[in-house]
């Protein structure tokens, strides 16, 4: 469980990193305000799944945690 549980803090400091170097990157570049929109969407959907990818890792340990 503990293994789990530091595999989501590193996937969480991954995606907070990608998300700060995007969004500064998105600061400095100068671009219309639809495709810095269209972009902020994406990198939001793309986040999201990373972490739901990362908080599926620790589905096979909540059903140990509760017995039926």
């Amino acid at each position: 469980m503990i293994e789990t549980l530091i595999s989501l803090v590193i996937w969480l400091l991954i995606v907070g990193l990608i998300w700060w170097a995007i969004t500064t990157i998105l600061g400095v570049i100068p671009l219309p305000e639809p495709i810095k929109t269209v972009v902020h969407v994406i990198l939001i959907v793309i986040l999201c799944l990373i972490v739901i990818y990362a908080l599926m890792g620790l589905l096979p340990h909540l059903h140990t945690a509760f017995p039926r």
